[in-house]
């Protein structure tokens, strides 16, 4: 039994059920896209605890002792980036944006992939906001189906690279967050992230579908504001 309660067999029992109707080669690919977010999300894990130690004042050669590395590697790999201060929930979409390129065989992560990834997180603030403007999750996939990129050759393995759009979106919700007087970045910074960024089309996406970039940072606002009374309720 593994610390999780799940085992090899598991995930293959879940997969096979997923996929009853595809053959051993197309299940290779999809266990490939797994595999990769079971890693992305046991960095996550990790990364974590390493951030609670070192606010209990570990010092970076007693977590790479835990880890079982060097001091030097334990800091390159774990030295707080740009998705430090990103919620859990807007780091999982992120995960799940660079599964949505791996699933379409894309060279790069995009801001559509970006938005892909907010509607894998029902219980973030950008799902909720996306599917009560639009009127349904199913409206904004396709939304972002009519002008997704066609599929490449072949899917890439290991990381994927942000498009230079997308790292704007990241850059600008980190700043969305700052405006809103918000110490974390979550989902809904996420969304206002990518509608200012007007040349990507997760924007384009966005527009069509009726959003304004004025309107939705009054929206997540009020939205935020709201959810943050029930909590201290």
């Amino acid at each position: 039994m593994s610390p999780l309660n799940i085992s090899l067999a598991d995930l293959i029992a879940r997969l096979d059920e997923e996929l009853p109707d595809t053959d051993n080669l197309a299940r290779i690919g999809e266990a490939h896209v797994r595999a990769h977010t079971l890693s992305d999300l046991g960095d996550q894990l990790v990364g974590h605890y390493v951030g609670k130690a070192k606010q209990a004042g570990a010092s970076w050669t007693e977590i790479g002792d835990a880890i079982g590395v060097s001091k030097q590697a334990a800091q390159q790999r774990h030295t707080p980036a740009a998705f430090e201060r990103f919620t859990n929930l807007n780091r999982h979409s992120i995960v799940l944006a660079q599964e949505a390129a791996r699933t379409h065989k894309h060279d790069g992560i995009g801001t559509e992939h970006l938005l892909l990834g907010l509607l894998g997180e029902p219980q973030g603030l950008a799902y909720e906001v996306l599917t009560a403007k639009a009127g349904s999750e199913q409206r904004i996939r396709d939304a972002i189906e009519e002008v997704l990129p066609p599929a490449g050759q072949k899917a890439l393995r290991g990381h994927i690279a942000f498009r230079p759009e997308s790292k704007e979106a990241i850059e600008q919700a980190s700043r969305a967050a700052a405006d809103l007087g918000h110490d974390r970045v979550g989902t809904e910074h996420m969304l206002l992230g990518l509608i200012r960024v007007g040349e990507g089309l997760a924007a384009q996406i966005l527009r069509d579908l009726g959003f304004t970039s004025d309107e939705l940072h009054e929206t997540v606002r009020t939205e935020a504001a709201e959810r943050s009374g029930e909590r201290d309720r």
